[in-house]
């Protein structure tokens, strides 16, 4: 019987895979898709990292996701953090309250720093946001790369045994007395214990074990646009307003800024969405780029993905209520940066470990039928 079963290899999958090989066990994963694919949300090029968060429970798990990556630098050998320093960009009357950011990097003793208009432009001259915005800096906010992460995080797996099974649907799960059978496209597997890491496929599998999960999926853009030299020098920003945008300086790519906004994007589901440019997003995001940087240039190339919300934005991090050798891990959109922390945490799950009570599966945002989403972070 195989130890640990994982469903679904996206991020969260390989890093479960991968640090379930870390510790010995025997894995088998399965992804519907080709490994590597780009229909769901760990694709691309980057994904920001960063301490700046809206509770002190979520800076203090930055801590794990720092060290988690620099852990998989050293398994692996490649440098996958680059730091750029990270700016969080609050307009007059923001929806979003710059208090929440700052009282929880206070409580957990994050420094940061906080410019007005002139200072911000001072230190780096593209940035013209309107009068009245405060920044919020944060000089270890670093680019993480998304597709060359969860590939490296495969490639350690398989080195150490793992059976990475790709274009194999998993149909359904089915607890046993002991253990859990898992049934595929291709047959059946029997294991100990599974991780679900389906993102926006995860309520088909739970559903049917009487836990459905109230997921939003949205199909997202991202946008790459031509800009000067002076780019590669700027942090990272997210616009912390209604609508939220965010972007990169230039990386990987000479005089390019990749950009996007944050649950702009239609609802879909994991097999019915439109997966090409939608061009009144992309004019939405020009308009802005437009109107709060300089010598923004043209489009290079727009592309889609997948966001797959939980009505409060929380993760969910969870042995199924019932079946505590059948696990769930949902992103909710803003996962990457934990990837590889968030592997060992469904590991320990798998192995016994305690949930955390704001992660959990059956908590009010989950459960309550009339909880009103907020998916603002």
């Amino acid at each position: 019987m195989t130890n640990l079963v994982v469903v679904g290899l996206g991020a969260l999958g390989s890093a479960t895979a991968w640090e379930a090989t870390r510790r010995g066990l025997s894995v088998i994963g399965f992804e519907q898709f080709e490994l590597g694919h780009e229909r769901g949300a760990s694709h691309d090029t980057s994904r920001i990292l960063r301490h700046s968060y809206h509770t002190p429970h979520y800076v203090e798990l930055t801590f794990r996701a720092y060290d988690a990556w620099a852990e998989l630098e050293r398994d692996s050998g490649i440098t996958l953090v680059t730091q750029a320093g990270g700016v969080d960009l609050f307009p007059p009357d923001a929806a979003i309250d710059i208090t929440t950011y700052t009282s929880s990097m206070d409580a957990i003793g994050i420094g940061y720093e906080i410019f007005d208009n002139a200072a911000l432009r001072e230190r780096w001259p593209v940035f013209t946001p309107p009068e009245g915005t405060t920044s919020l800096y944060q000089e270890r906010s670093s680019i993480v790369p998304a597709a060359l992460g969860t590939a490296t995080m495969q490639r350690l797996a398989r080195e150490r045994g793992a059976d990475l099974r790709e274009r194999t649907r998993v149909e359904a799960i089915e607890p046993l007395a002991s253990g859990v059978r898992v049934i595929t496209s291709d047959g059946v597997v029997t294991a100990d214990r599974v991780v679900i890491t389906a993102d926006a496929w995860t309520s088909h599998l739970t559903t049917p074990l009487g836990w459905p999960i109230p997921l939003t999926i949205t199909e997202e853009q991202i946008t790459y646009v031509n800009v000067p030299a002076t780019y590669a020098d700027i942090p990272l920003w997210i616009w912390m307003d209604d609508p939220s945008f965010y972007g990169f300086p230039t990386y990987g790519e000479a005089l390019t800024m990749k950009a996007a906004e944050d649950c702009g994007g239609p609802t879909v589901t994991g097999d019915d969405r439109a997966g090409v440019v939608d061009a009144v997003m992309q004019d939405r995001l020009m308009g802005f780029l437009r109107s709060t940087f300089t010598d923004i240039g043209d489009v290079v190339r727009s592309k889609r993905c997948l966001y797959s919300l939980t009505p409060d934005r929380d993760f969910v991090l969870s042995t199924v209520p019932g079946y505590d050798n059948v696990v769930v891990g949902l992103g909710a959109a803003h996962a990457f940066k934990f990837a590889p922390a968030m592997g060992g945490m469904l590991v320990d799950l798998a192995l016994g470990g305690p949930v955390d009570p704001v992660f959990r599966l059956d908590r009010p945002g989950i459960t309550e039928p009339d909880y009103a989403p907020t998916w603002f972070v």
